[in-house]
């Protein structure tokens, strides 16, 4: 919650919160409840189980899925707790992740409309975007639709263009920054240590003049 206020100090933009599974339902109520006092534009909840594990991990980590019935009632009373009608619930779909398949995804996709989800967010650890595609596809199909999410991590060839005419609303670029960002730590630190000093790490780091910019308060 901390770090959601720090965020505000620097920006208006809208604001999407990863809550993963959303926890038991009386917890996600309050989570709900506390997003929106601060500002926060939507939440996205998992419909998986148990500790939380990477999607992305390989298929011998043990990954479990709620029940349709559990999930839509978390999704129904997250609803229920909201005090204006801005606020959006965003529910994830693992059915493609643990393999098994378009119609589960489609079925749950279904019952979480049904039970008040503003939109969808459909995951998918396949290189190639087909299965994304086929499912927009089988989505547009439906009775009622509602923002369509997708996170290409894993089919990263595709362009946005393409998602866009497939359907989807938002793209999220999940974790390139922080996986850019370490590396570039990494070098700076080796660099350091291997030559004592850090001169030589000048040209793989931000002017101090134009950090100082993007912090309030500081000049």
């Amino acid at each position: 919650m901390q770090t959601v206020n720090d965020i505000f100090e620097v920006t208006t933009k809208p604001l999407i919160f990863d809550a993963n599974t959303g926890g038991k339902p009386e917890h996600f109520v309050f989570t709900v409840k506390s997003l929106e006092r601060l500002g926060v534009s939507a939440v996205i909840i998992e419909d998986k189980i148990g500790l939380k594990k990477n999607s992305l991990l390989e298929e011998e980590i043990v990954q479990q899925q709620d029940t349709v019935e559990n999930f839509a009632h978390k999704i129904r009373i997250g609803k229920q707790s909201q005090i204006t009608d801005d606020f959006m619930i965003l529910a994830r779909i693992e059915s493609l992740i643990l393999r098994k398949g378009m119609e589960d995804a489609l079925m749950r996709t279904k019952a979480y409309i049904d039970a008040g989800a503003d939109g969808i967010m459909i995951h998918s650890r396949k290189q190639e975007p087909d299965e994304i595609l086929e499912y927009c596809r089988r989505y547009r199909s439906l009775d009622r639709q509602v923002t369509l999410v997708a996170v290409p991590t894993t089919y990263n060839m595709i362009f946005e263009n393409e998602l866009i005419n497939a359907g989807i609303n938002v793209v999220i670029y999940a974790n390139h920054l922080l996986r850019s960002a370490y590396p570039a730590m990494l070098k700076v630190a080796e660099t350091i240590l291997s030559n004592g000093r850090c001169y030589e790490c000048d040209e793989g780091c931000m002017p101090i003049s134009e950090i100082l910019d993007l912090i309030p308060g500081t000049r």
